[in-house]
């Protein structure tokens, strides 16, 4: 009896700890209310829709392999729990973020671009213009994004979280946030101020470009560097085909349902608590991995199913929250239309992202790859698609 009591009072606790963490993604409905306030950016643009996801998912996949880095490092004592004078590791991680944030522009760009022609019409001349956008908004993101990952993860070490079950979450929404609104200042800039937008956001990414070369100077011939550079770029190409693909399906969303504000709100918010569902099954799997407490086989999921659970309860509550906040801010009637919307997409999605973190820390591993570069950045990226194409057909049947 006192056995079972335990394991109900440790299951309630991680539900407690899991839901905290996902608090922090109401933040997403900020981010959600600025793409319903703004929609009219891209009308103007009609490629600019089809490029949010892709900027959202991949700036949300560079957050999570740091994320995760962190995370482990400061469990396994590699990484001191300090802003400063810290270790060779977290210098060397600073530096690659910025590579990789380069990187991640030009695949990004070269995917978006195709995406763009197909399915909204892009011209060739607006090849460039889209590359001076993209690489604007995901250089000015790190200034501000990278430190507070770090700051982040040495907060909930120190105050006695667990930083894999905090730290993505947090700053997935906050990332969103800041991207969010970055890219439709870049928007503006582009619409409102066209005589100018060339030349200022390509002194812009000169600075980023120089900036990147360089701390990569530093760093550029270290064994980690080199191997994150390498695992990153195959999961890059995946995630750069899967977020055009969820761009390609929210541009449709916006043709089946029009300006319905709501739904709008809501959407950062859902992708954000999907890919954090994920991430914190994936972490939390990939740390006890990492320490011995359970192995590398499917079966030993069941080793993990509080975790899991945890997770899910916490996001169904979120999910349900977000369609009350989202209907009083918008003065919904239909409220229970739109909670089954939105209950139907969780259960759609939830348990597929999942089994994919799951399985993906399982198989890193026995391969011998560093898990923490592929999980996070692999399941943001498909948790994003499989959210948006879940919330479209759920639409579709529904409205």
């Amino acid at each position: 009896m006192e056995k079972r009591r335990n394991l109900l009072w440790s299951f309630l606790r991680s539900i407690g700890e899991a839901l905290f963490s996902l608090l922090f993604n109401f933040g997403g409905l900020l981010a959600g209310g600025l793409l319903a306030a703004y929609f009219n950016v891209f009308l103007e643009l009609p490629w600019a829709i089809i490029l949010y996801p892709g900027i959202l998912s991949i700036r949300g996949a560079i957050g999570g392999l740091m994320s995760a880095r962190i995370s482990t490092a400061l469990h396994l004592g590699t990484m001191k729990p300090t802003f400063f004078n810290n270790t060779k590791e977290a210098n060397i991680l600073f530096n690659t973020v910025t590579a990789l944030t380069l990187m991640s522009t030009v695949v990004m760009w070269g995917f978006g671009t195709l995406f763009s022609i197909i399915f909204a019409g892009a011209e060739l001349s607006d090849l460039f213009r889209i590359f001076l956008v993209i690489m604007s908004t995901m250089g000015i993101s790190v200034i501000f994004i990278s430190p507070l990952t770090f700051l982040t993860g040495i907060i909930a070490y120190k105050r006695g979280f667990d930083p894999d079950v905090l730290v993505y979450p947090v700053i997935s929404t906050v990332s969103d946030v800041i991207i969010t609104a970055l890219y439709l200042i870049v928007l503006t800039i582009v619409i409102y101020y066209s005589s100018i937008s060339l030349m200022l956001l390509s002194v812009i990414n000169i600075l980023f470009i120089l900036y990147v070369f360089l701390s990569v100077r530093k760093i550029w011939k270290e064994k980690e560097f080199q191997r994150i550079c390498k695992e990153y770029f195959l999961t890059l190409v995946i995630c750069s085909l899967i977020v055009n693909i969820t761009g390609s399906s929210l541009s449709k969303i916006s043709e089946a349902i029009g300006r319905r504000p709501e739904i709008y709100m809501v959407y950062p918010a859902l992708i954000d608590t999907v890919g954090d569902v994920g991430s914190i099954t994936g972490s939390t799997a990939t740390t006890k991995m990492a320490i011995g407490i359970i192995g590398t086989k499917f079966r030993d999921i069941k080793g993990h199913l509080a975790e899991i659970g945890s997770a899910f309860i916490a996001s169904l509550i979120m999910f349900i929250a977000y369609a009350y906040v989202s209907a009083f801010f918008y003065g919904v009637k239909d409220i229970i239309q739109l909670m089954y919307i939105l209950f139907s997409t969780h259960l759609i999605v939830v348990p597929i992202i999942v089994l994919i973190s799951f399985v993906t820390a399982i198989e890193t591993r026995k391969r011998g790859l560093d898990p923490d570069n592929f999980i996070i950045p692999i399941e943001t990226s498909i948790s994003d698609g499989l959210t948006t194409i879940a919330l479209m057909l759920v639409l579709t049947l529904v409205v």
